[in-house]
């Protein structure tokens, strides 16, 4: 996924910082209002909506792992079972009524083909216990119709629109995925980088889900149109989420 390619953000007009918005921890996740919806960060890099019984997961990019491999860069060929022995957990856990994958589920359009029949049938087996919602991505603007689920650029759940590409102007209520937000939060002579969250408590922008997708720090100006006032992070770490301030995130420079 391209993301140090992307084109160069319009300019946008910084208005004095607001306080962060509002946040409690609840057993390792954090609990986040936005756009007047509770949701929940969990350590898992997957974001619940209790009032709608919906678990949401961004960016698994299922088959990574054999795409790289098909040009010539090895990796463990584990990727996609490690995301769906997780997700399956979730779903025992939370026991959801929907599971939306917020697009780029697969990382190209002949992953699905490349599936591994053991993956396959777990990938079925999940999607039969729920009402599953493909949200299209770019990396995987066709999903094959064989795999079921629903398919759309983006769905209304209660105050808030979940879609793949965060856009570039005022969005309350957006949950978004695509950018692989990772936070370099800095604490006791050290600092450390980690996959988050990012909110203002207007909008969410979802960590990756998948083992191999990478990240860019918040502090990039990829953030700036999203987030003009800058974003609280809720870092994943260590089986938990934490909160840690715009204050305190630093750049990768």
């Amino acid at each position: 996924m391209p993301l140090l390619s992307r084109p160069a953000a319009k300019p946008v007009p910084r208005r004095p910082r607001a306080a962060p918005p509002p946040v409690a921890l609840v057993d390792g996740c954090v609990r986040i209002s936005v756009a007047g919806t509770l949701v929940e960060a969990l350590p898992e890099g997957a974001l619940w909506i209790a009032s709608a019984r919906t678990l949401v997961v961004s960016d698994v990019h299922f088959e990574k792992g054999s795409a790289y491999a098909r040009g010539g860069q090895m990796l463990p060929p584990y990727d996609t079972r490690k995301a769906l022995t997780r997700l399956a957990a979730l779903i025992e856990t939370l026991k959801p009524q929907r599971v939306v994958s917020l697009g780029d589920s697969f990382h190209d359009v002949d992953a699905p083909q490349r599936m591994h029949e053991g993956d396959r049938d777990a990938l079925m087996e999940a999607m039969a216990r729920v009402e599953w919602v493909w949200v299209l991505g770019n990396h995987d603007p066709e999903i094959p119709d064989t795999l079921g689920g629903v398919r759309t650029r983006e769905l209304r759940v209660e105050s808030l629109v979940l879609r793949h590409e965060p856009v570039e102007a005022d969005a309350p209520g957006e949950i978004a995925g695509h950018l692989h937000p990772c936070a370099k939060v800095a604490g006791r002579g050290r600092s450390v980088r980690r996959r988050c969250f990012a909110s203002d408590g207007v909008r969410l922008v979802m960590p990756a889900f998948g083992a191999y997708a990478g990240g860019l720090n918040v502090r990039d100006e990829a953030f700036a149109p999203i987030f003009p006032n800058g974003a609280l992070a809720l870092v994943i770490s260590r089986g938990r989420v934490l909160p840690a301030p715009h204050e305190r995130l630093l750049s990768d420079a």
